[in-house]
């Protein structure tokens, strides 16, 4: 077995970026993800063990029941460490005097949120003064106050995206709302300018069109809807009070707490956009140049048995020819011998030589002296 050191000039670090789409539709307090319904399991309402309209953060303990799950768990010690869950006082009292094993939960899920604002959750509004007047040099619309409106007293429907569903951050532009009743489409909100600014692009003409109703956080993964005219004129319960159809009841039912009523099912929400996913992929170049790798400790390699001569004055090993496979058109003439192995596997050490990867190529790869091949092997970190 060969073995070679990489140089400095044989690695390189690169960034894969991916745009996974999500999409969301919410109905009589439903969220439908992806367009896929729940699957019920032998143990679960949902085989991933999250409850429904929810993302699995690991989707290990699949439809398993509690005495079969895995967890993750740190015994207790006397460096007292622990899981970030466990307060001091459980820590304390609950896990005894040491070598217990304190569990953590697989089971990690999140879901879209829908926080209306109103005189108890106005703090939430107020957190984000900052944030907001950070982007105002993007579009007006995310000044905290200005002639456009005031947001410590508007009327404000805040849907919070949770950093699992989304990644690095929102991409730019692939935000787009669309508000149906019975059925039917009633308005469309989108980020046609590409600077947060949620226009209302449908249906064509109708009331609002071609207005802000609303902008997103890319970076925070929050979308602010302050858009305050009527969509349709028809009156329906929203958050236990009858009222027209507006952009500040945009995803009611969306783990709001809010209670769904027989005239609020003909109400639903539709909610696309797209993630930003940066992958760091590193990047190894593996040669094999002429005079390398030519020779195999394969015993098939060399013909014959080795043999050995000894006597009282000497110790010999005999000459083991390798095998010719250099083929010929011709069945009675011996091909110029060629010394021929193949390729099939790579295999990474670390410095103490310590196995810690095997790349395989498809097919083998043909060596000779006459030839010199470099391998790229690509690794997500």
């Amino acid at each position: 077995m060969s073995y070679f050191e990489f140089k400095d000039d044989d690695f390189f670090t690169n960034t894969i970026e991916t745009y996974p789409e999500y999409t969301y539709f919410i109905h009589s307090g439903t969220i439908f993800i992806d367009n896929h319904r729940e699957i019920s399991g032998s143990y679960n309402e949902n085989i991933y063990g999250v409850p429904n309209g929810y993302v699995s953060l690991y989707e290990y303990n699949i439809n398993r029941s509690e005495n079969q799950r895995i967890y993750p768990f740190i015994t207790k010690g006397g460096i007292r460490t622990t899981l970030r869950t466990v307060s001091d006082s459980d820590y304390n009292t609950k896990y005894g005097f040491g070598g217990e094993d304190i569990r953590g939960n697989y089971n990690l899920s999140a879901s879209i949120t829908r926080i209306p604002i109103n005189t108890t959750t106005r703090p939430k509004i107020n957190a984000l003064r900052n944030c907001l007047n950070h982007y105002a040099y993007m579009s007006k619309h995310y000044s905290f106050s200005s002639s456009l409106g005031n947001k410590d007293t508007q009327d404000i429907n805040l849907i919070n995206i949770p950093h699992i569903l989304y990644g690095s951050q929102i991409k730019k532009g692939s935000m787009d709302l669309k508000y149906y009743l019975s059925g039917t489409l009633i308005g469309q909100l989108k980020d046609i300018n590409l600077n947060g600014e949620l226009v209302q692009v449908g249906p064509y003409g109708s009331t609002g069109s071609g207005s802000v109703a609303g902008v997103v956080l890319y970076n925070e993964g929050l979308v602010l809807l302050t858009g305050s005219w009527d969509l349709h004129s028809k009156s329906i319960t929203y958050d236990g009070a009858s009222d027209t159809s507006k952009w500040y009841y945009f995803g009611a039912g969306a783990n709001d707490n809010q209670t769904i009523d027989n005239t609020h099912l003909s109400a639903s929400f539709s909610f696309d956009y797209k993630g930003v996913n940066k992958i760091e992929t590193l990047n190894m170049f593996c040669h094999a140049s002429y005079s390398d790798l030519n020779n195999s400790t394969n015993p098939t390699f060399a013909a014959g048995a080795l043999t050995v001569t000894s006597g009282s004055k000497q110790y010999k090993t005999n000459t083991r020819e390798i095998y010719n496979i250099v083929s010929s058109s011709h069945t009675d003439v011996t091909p110029i011998f060629d010394r021929t192995t193949y390729i099939s596997k790579i295999a990474l050490y670390d410095k103490d030589r310590n196995l810690i990867g095997i790349a395989q190529v498809a097919n083998p790869v043909r060596k000779n002296k006459q030839k010199q091949y470099t391998f790229k092997l690509k690794l997500d970190i």
